[in-house]
């Protein structure tokens, strides 16, 4: 029984500037058969706002509280747990922080810099860990599908310099933290067994949905797929298909059965 889509962005919905061919169309069929969606991103680049604002552009409308994003989460646990941000990210990206009150404890908050990822920056929050900080990686992914249509190097491989520097272990906030998931499915409410997840990440968005208790997910071939990707993790996808316009096939054909 399917009573619920988890959604990627990147690479499932849109790829780059542009969306995925047939990607409205196929969310319109999803809202059309009354099943429940939330958009669950790894994005580290962009603020909340400026993500829906894309999504618009793209024919794409998505209200607020149905996208979810670790940068909103990483503001929720910081303010749960009384820390001030020491913030190693993008710079489009640190206006999502400025109302988390300030704090005497602070965590180091690592996503995706892009250019900021540099010795002075890294240093900085090493000294931060090792003076008593915690480490939180908004995302844990180890690339991304570039502007360019080449792979480059996404936040995971630098959360884990900084985790063996500073022998601190990082606590993810975005996928494929189980939590992240499970707050997505919890605004429905639905269980998550009775969920399905759509990504183009076999490692963070398939086997980390599963991982996470959803009932299915599905690995599209579009955005950063690579041939072979879904032998490379466990749990395996439920079904690999062309892109969202097929999964979205899959998904009403399985619920209809």
């Amino acid at each position: 029984m399917i009573n619920a889509v988890l959604l990627d962005l990147a690479g499932v919905v849109y790829d780059g500037s542009r969306a995925v061919s047939g990607a409205a169309a196929a969310v319109s069929r999803l809202r059309a058969s009354g099943l429940p969606l939330r958009f669950v991103s790894n994005t580290t680049r962009s603020t909340k706002h400026a993500v829906l604002e894309r999504l618009a552009s793209l024919g794409l409308p998505v209200s607020s509280d149905e996208l979810f994003t670790p940068a909103e989460a990483a503001c929720n646990w910081l303010r749960d747990h009384r820390r001030s941000p020491h913030l190693l990210v993008h710079p489009d990206l640190k206006s999502d922080f400025r109302d988390v009150p300030a704090a005497d404890r602070k965590a180091v908050v690592v996503g995706d810099a892009g250019d900021a990822f540099d010795y002075r920056l890294l240093n900085e929050a090493f000294r931060q860990l090792i003076g008593g900080a915690e480490l939180l990686a908004l995302a844990p992914n180890r690339a991304f599908k570039d502007r360019d249509g080449e792979l480059s190097l996404d936040a995971g491989p630098f959360v884990a310099a900084l985790e063996y520097a500073s022998q601190t272990t990082a606590f993810v906030l975005g996928k494929p933290a189980p939590e992240f998931f499970r707050s997505a499915l919890a605004t429905i409410p639905c269980p998550a067994e009775h969920a399905v997840m759509v990504g183009d990440d076999a490692e963070t968005d398939v086997a980390g949905a599963l991982g996470a208790g959803l009932g299915q997910a599905l690995l599209v071939r579009t955005g950063k797929y690579r041939v072979g990707d879904e032998t490379r993790f466990e749990p395996s996808p439920t079904a690999v298909v062309r892109d969202i316009s097929v999964a979205v096939d899959w998904i009403l054909a399985q619920r209809c059965a």
